[in-house]
Order: structure tokens, then sequence, then C-alpha cells
């Protein structure tokens, strides 16, 4: 190999290295501790109701040892940001192999809240897990909203927080901010979220 040859992927290797130990931290940052809705909310540079129309698992365009999953949404809400009504972002994935049992499926219809992209165009849900949120039809016919996290602790600053940035939550935000856990109905929780993004720090 010559000198070139041998600098050019020397580069590239630590360079690789070096995203990927970004990507690291950053996720172990994001998953640190239990957030709740206004954490979720200020986390998020986009925050979308819609459903998944198509996953495709594929390497980064750029950087190749990178496996990313693409993910295209027909957007019926959006509560934060600018999307078109097809949004399409890509995730890292630490593990192509868990393909089979990816968190995202054709068909699903979810409420996201998703980070700032990376300066490499990847972006997560905020906390991951719990800023996916799954929506569901209950046996009672009410629709409702729930993430990996059953949704633990998930209001319990809600009238702090409302209280600090000075915002008007809905008559829904009362029984939500002593809800404990579980389904919550996806229309209160899409009201009090766009009352926080609207005062969002």
């Amino acid at each position: 190999m010559s000198y070139v040859l041998k600098s050019r992927f020397l580069i590239s290797a630590w360079i690789f290295c070096f995203l990927l130990a970004g990507i690291a931290v950053a996720q172990e940052a994001i998953t640190a501790h239990r957030r709740t809705l206004d954490e979720l909310v200020d986390e998020s540079a986009f925050i979308v109701h819609g459903r998944v129309i198509d996953v495709k698992l594929e390497p980064h365009p750029e950087f190749k040892n990178l496996s990313t999953v693409l993910v295209t949404m027909q957007i019926e809400d959006v509560l934060k940001g600018d999307v078109p009504r097809t949004f399409t972002f890509r995730q890292f994935m630490w593990d192509i192999r868990s393909s089979a049992h990816s968190e995202y499926k054709k068909r699903d219809e979810l409420l996201l809240f998703l980070r700032p992209p990376s300066r490499i165009g990847l972006t997560s849900p905020a906390g991951l897990s719990q800023g996916k949120f799954v929506i569901r039809v209950s046996a009672a016919g009410a629709t409702t909203a729930i993430n990996a996290d059953n949704n633990t602790g998930l209001f319990a600053t809600l009238p702090k927080a409302a209280k600090e940035r000075r915002a008007v939550l809905p008559a829904a935000a009362t029984s939500l901010a002593s809800h404990q856990g579980g389904p919550v109905r996806l229309d209160d929780l899409k009201q009090v979220v766009r009352s926080l993004a609207a005062r969002a720090k």
C-alpha cells in the first residue's frame, strides 16, 4: 500500500472511530435519565404524529461502516418544527442484524419527539424509546399513546414546567398531572405538547 493510500485509510479510520465514539456518548447521554414531557419537548427539533410508510436498512451514504435505518412517515400533524407531509429521517443502528425486530415498522402510527439532526444527518427520538409513542385504540374505542417506559413519570413536572414558561395548559393537563403511568388519550397529550412547545426553552 502506498504512503498516500495508507494515510487516507488511516484518516478515514480515525474519522469513523471519532464519529462512532461521538454517537456512543450521545446515545448514553440521552438515555441517562428518565425524561419528563417538558424535557422531551425542549430536546426535540421536530414533534410529529404520523404513520410509517417505508423503512430501509442501509449504510450511511457517506460513512459506509455506519448502519442506519431510513424511516419515511406520512405526517398527519406537526406539533413542533417544520416538516413536509412526507417526512424522512435517518437513525443510527448499533446492530444491523436486529433488523427483523426493528423498532420502526410499516403502518405503525407514532408520535415522535425527534432530536436535531447531527452534522452527518442522523437523528433519534429524544431519550430514545422515551420519545417514541405508539398510537393504539383501546377496547373502549379511545385513541391512546404510550412509550416504552409506560409513560412513567412523564407528567411529574407538568405544573412546574408550565409555570416556569408561562404556558397556558388545556383542561386535560389537570388529570395528566397526576398520571403515574400507562396509556393516555392522544388528543390530551397533543394539546399539552402544543402548549409546552409554544413556550419551549
